[in-house]
């Protein structure tokens, strides 16, 4: 059954044309599934755009999506308004699609609204897409649950570096608490890089994640869903860096290369898997949600878990862009059937207002002044 589904993406985020890559896509695939697609783009200014064409990657060349309506997600829609700012017209939603990778819209911010909106979303929900966002918040959740991830420190700001006794053993890894894409990402192996690397990290971010380089590291994906009742876990995949890590260029730009299915071990891939559907599971995790692992000296360290993965994951989930069809129509499924049986459950409504007068409130007022 067709439906009005909200696809956003962009955001105030340093990954915001990544995104509109993986928005456009999510549209189209949606779109040519028979879905009727409402395309909300968030400018890197905060400025949010509906209509039918930002669907087409075309249109944010030259920042040309500024000649699109601006819009506001509330009441169960969007808002479309006019070039004077008056509203246009309301177009309702079925469901959401979250596109946005990184920044606030990748951490919590948009599944916020939605929930605010009254709009299924068939993302990560509002505590996992902020706990992962942030990699020490990662580091601490994870070791909860008893999943094994590298030795770190974690640094808010260039001083806390002249302590390298704080520190792991080099060679280390820098990276930027809650910036994704690979940004901001440093190997180094003395304290003159690291403090460099640090006060380069801290002009993008707040704080810093200083981790243990494992040594001939093999970076391996899977992919991970939920619907019916059952994590669906992706085959492993080898993500082969240029370099020393796999960096920005290495993800969007061709310069790695990826094996599907990862040549490991039978075990390790069931364990990689079995980690997998245990950190989602756990966590009553939805939506499409990548899980970065790193295989050094036999072992397997959970690295990160991204809740808005780049393309989100279809070449890990599918042949192609028509099977990747059922996957996302599934998960949107599922999102709808999860937001009908949360809103049977009761709201309390406790009466306490009725007793309460107009001078107590003035009293505590005065109080407080």
């Amino acid at each position: 059954m067709s439906k009005n589904i909200i696809v956003v993406f962009g955001g105030v985020s340093n990954e915001n044309e990544v995104s509109v890559i993986t928005g456009t896509m999510a549209a189209n695939i949606l779109k040519n599934g028979g879905h009727t697609v409402i395309p909300v783009y968030v400018a890197q200014d905060g400025e949010t755009y509906c209509a039918p064409e930002l669907a087409d990657v075309r249109n944010f060349k030259s920042n040309n999506f500024s000649a699109y309506p601006k819009a506001v997600v509330a009441n169960g829609g969007v808002y479309i308004f006019n070039k004077k700012g008056k509203m246009k017209r309301f177009v309702k939603a079925d469901a959401a699609l979250n596109c946005c990778h990184g920044g606030a819209g990748e951490g919590g911010a948009v599944s916020g609204l939605f929930h605010l909106a009254g709009i299924p979303l068939a993302s990560a929900g509002i505590f996992e897409s902020s706990l992962f966002m942030d990699k020490y918040l990662t580091k601490l959740i994870l070791a909860a649950l008893g999943v094994k991830t590298a030795e770190y420190t974690y640094i808010k700001s260039r001083e806390e570096v002249d302590c390298p006794h704080n520190m792991p053993q080099f060679p280390l890894i820098v990276k930027p608490v809650t910036l994704g894409s690979s940004i901001g990402i440093e190997k180094v192996n003395d304290l003159k890089k690291l403090q460099s690397a640090v006060e380069t990290a801290l002009i993008y971010d707040s704080a810093v994640i200083v981790e243990k380089y494992l040594e001939n590291r093999r970076e391996i994906n899977c992919a991970a869903y939920f619907v019916k009742g059952e994590v669906v876990t992706s085959e492993c995949e080898e993500a082969i860096s240029s370099g020393d890590v796999l960096s920005f260029e290495d993800k969007y730009q061709g310069g790695g290369k990826s094996v599907l299915p990862a040549d490991i071990p039978a075990e390790m891939a069931k364990l990689i898997k079995d980690t997998t559907r245990k950190v989602y599971s756990d966590l009553n995790m939805r939506g499409i949600v990548r899980f970065d692992y790193i295989i050094s000296g036999g072992e397997v360290y959970l690295s990160e878990v991204n809740t808005v993965p780049g393309s989100l994951s279809y070449y890990l989930l599918s042949s192609g862009f028509k099977d990747f069809f059922a996957v996302l129509n599934a998960v949107i499924e599922q999102a709808v059937d999860d937001f009908e049986l949360k809103n049977t459950k009761k709201l309390l409504h406790t009466g306490i207002l009725e007793n309460i007068s107009a001078r107590s409130i003035k009293g505590a007022k005065s109080a407080d002044n």
